[in-house]
């Protein structure tokens, strides 16, 4: 199980930015191996920004270069140094400035497309739409459909880093569910299970074989 909030974004920096084989990258951000050999081949979070785990303090150099020599080394994720700072608890719907009202189709975008298992009640309290928003990005029938592009909401300045990751935190074990159904689908379906072998045939014995019948007893059950 991965701490790794972000999981694909930090595999897309890793592949970019080091040597570490699919697996390595798969097991630390808690991801299957084919997904990762998608995100590299770019079938997968095509266009996601990477996020750099050696800044947000969740692996250190020395663990990455540890890895890059050695290919069956596990990474380990870094303790954290600085304390968890809970943000205040916020009354009402969050107010979004007029010139980035704008924006939040966007963001919306990113979460259906990066974070699905984040439930829209989540999205509309952190970036402050509304369902019907999120319904209309999501079948492609909002008015601006055509211009809307997946772009996480704090790039966008909606909400902070903290923020989404702990909406994000509160999703992963939906998203550890989803994610382990898709690579079971990915993967196709298995041999089915060997059959136990059938019992050899045991011919009737010959007398019962040179049995004759009567007609009398044909007819016997029809009267």
């Amino acid at each position: 199980m991965s701490d790794v909030l972000m999981p694909r974004a930090t595999a897309v920096w890793l592949l970019d930015n080091t040597t570490l084989t699919f697996a390595q990258i798969a097991k630390f951000c808690g991801l299957h191996h084919l997904e990762v050999k998608g995100i590299a081949d770019g079938d997968v979070a095509e266009n996601m920004r990477g996020v750099d785990p050696i800044a947000g303090g969740i692996l250190s150099r020395e663990e990455i270069a540890e890895g890059e020599a050695d290919a069956s080394h596990d990474l380990k994720v870094e303790q954290s140094r600085i304390d968890h700072i809970p943000q205040p608890k916020r009354k009402g719907s969050r107010y979004t400035p007029v010139i980035r009202r704008a924006d939040k189709p966007d963001a919306v975008a990113w979460f259906i497309r990066h974070h699905p298992e984040v439930p829209d009640a989540q999205i509309i309290k952190l970036i402050g739409t509304t369902k019907a928003t999120i319904n209309n990005v999501r079948d492609k029938s909002h008015w601006n459909a055509t211009n809307i592009k997946p772009v996480d909401p704090v790039t966008l300045g909606l909400c902070s880093q903290i923020e989404l990751d702990e909406v994000i935190a509160k999703a992963a074990d939906k998203r550890r569910k989803m994610d382990a159904e898709k690579a079971a689908r990915s993967e196709g379906p298995g041999l089915a299970p060997a059959q136990d072998t059938p019992a050899p045939f045991v011919p009737e014995p010959e007398e019962d074989r040179r049995r004759t019948f009567s007609a009398d007893d044909v007819f016997r059950d029809f009267e």
